[in-house]
């Protein structure tokens, strides 16, 4: 009865699914746009509003291993649901907080809320769909999580203007109610595994690790890596991690079993699409820069050149993943690195010589290789491990993501600014008017160094795949 329910009815499950990803993409996307904004309605500084961005990313990856994990014991519909809940009543909380602390407060209810749900959302898809239809409902999950980031900026410029800075948060709390009653009608029931437990212990090394991993990171952005409180914070990042490891090996029932990543399969997709969020951050940070800064171009006219990468990911995540349900995925994600890390080569080909058209293809070719590699690779990690680990797998893939991004940050800041300095001949940390060649020159070599990044999973990609066929080719005794 309960597959013929998810049949019949899996169609507005993936529109539940979309619905919430959507939202949290476009929360993220929309708060960068209106931080000058915020800034000014608190009567603090750049420094001190960017940590409403910073706490949200460092929440969700802080918590959302826990979520996975809940999903597997609790059942990951339960858990999508309350997930849901607390992102309504955080979004509330941030429209009427009335000081910058209690802002950041409730940014971080509503941050644990998101980890619920994208910690879930996977497992729900992976659940519902078959494995031959996997690839597209991923695919389209995809393309919204493109159209979320894509519509954020025009729209919260639309509400600044015409409303307040809170109707950003408002706005989610129409779309997470509607979302909460569709789920409760069409969402299918759970099965609990009452022999699991939480591993309480294991969450809060976890917890620990990452925060302090992404305030050292975000810190040494900022103020330098070898500052002794950022060193200090990476030190406390590896002990914690180094104790979460010890505890998950003898654990009865670990946040995480260990040996899903014996499973090659899981292991090399888990890590190709690390290396390739972490060459995607590297341009996310470099080219708004380039465009402004070196091009001397506004912030609206260089949003439409960026807008070129969300739109064409939306269309070609769903056909990616459709592709992939047909003729399989390890080729799919091979093709799309090459392609991905070829256009990074291509972007370190760019200098102060303008070329409009040479730009948007690249672009344009950067984001085909990144929606052709995403589905699959999406699909090979969910397809992978058995149904009472998909709530962890989905969490894993989603932290990820986020690792990746903030890696990125770092270490594009650290190639760029070194390779400037190294240039100029003395230690520089932003853009220096009058340098533009030496921008560019220190562009170039950020855009080789993420194209090696990409290209390594591609090589890991080509390597899984030849193996694979390989053992397919060895007769069976």
């Amino acid at each position: 009865m309960e597959t013929q329910i998810q049949y019949k009815n899996r169609g507005l499950i993936l529109i539940n699914i979309v619905l919430l990803t959507f939202m949290a993409c476009l929360d993220s996307s929309i708060v960068n746009v209106v931080l000058p904004v915020m800034a000014g309605y608190f009567k603090v500084g750049m420094n001190s509003i960017s940590v409403v961005v910073s706490t949200y990313l460092i929440a969700i990856s802080a918590t959302i291993l826990i979520f996975g994990r809940l999903g597997d014991i609790k059942g990951t519909v339960k858990i999508f649901q309350i997930g849901t809940v607390i992102f309504i009543i955080g979004s509330f909380l941030c429209a009427i907080s009335s000081t910058l602390y209690v802002l950041v407060l409730a940014r971080i209810i509503q941050a644990v809320g998101a980890a619920g749900f994208m910690a879930t959302s996977q497992g729900i898809i992976t659940r519902v769909f078959p494995a031959g239809e996997r690839g597209k409902a991923l695919g389209v999950t995809g393309s919204f999580v493109a159209l979320g980031t894509l519509v954020g900026p025009p729209l919260g410029g639309f509400i600044v203007d015409a409303a307040a800075w809170q109707y950003i948060f408002l706005i989610n709390i129409p779309i997470g109610i509607f979302a909460f009653i569709l789920g409760l009608k069409i969402l299918p029931k759970d099965q609990e595994n009452k022999k699991a437990r939480l591993d309480v212990k294991g969450g809060l090394l976890f917890l620990v690790f990452i925060v302090a991993l992404f305030a050292a990171l975000i810190a040494g952005e900022q103020v330098g890596f070898t500052r002794p409180l950022v060193l200090a914070g990476f030190a406390l990042a590896i002990v914690a991690f180094i104790i979460f490891l010890k505890v998950e090996i003898t654990e009865e029932s670990p946040l995480i079993q260990l040996n899903i990543f014996k499973n090659q399969l899981f292991s090399l997709s888990i890590l190709c699409g690390f290396l390739l969020f972490v060459a995607m951050s590297c341009s996310n940070l470099v080219l708004p820069f380039y465009l402004q800064d070196v091009i001397k171009l506004s912030a609206s006219a260089s949003g439409l050149y960026l807008m070129t990468y969300p739109l064409v990911l939306f269309v070609v995540a769903p056909i990616s993943g459709h592709l992939s349900d047909k003729m399989g995925s390890e080729l799919l994600t091979l093709i799309g690195l090459l392609i991905f890390s070829g256009a990074f080569m291509a972007m370190a080909t760019l200098n102060q010589n303008f070329q409009p058209v040479k730009l948007v293809v690249i672009i344009a070719i950067m984001a085909l290789g990144n929606g052709m590699f995403q589905s699959p690779n999406n699909s090979l990690v969910m397809s992978s491990v058995p149904r009472e680990r998909v709530g962890i797998a989905g969490s894993i893939n989603a932290l990820v993501r986020n690792l990746g991004l903030v890696v990125g940050v770092s270490v594009s800041t650290l190639i760029l600014y070194s390779a400037m300095s190294s240039k100029l001949g003395y230690t520089v940390t932003t853009f220096v008017a009058g340098r533009e060649a030496e921008f560019a020159y220190a562009m170039r070599v950020t855009y080789i160094c993420a194209g090696l990044i990409a290209f390594t999973g591609a090589v890991l990609t080509a390597f899984r795949l030849l193996t694979g066929r390989r053992s397919a080719r060895v007769p069976k005794s």
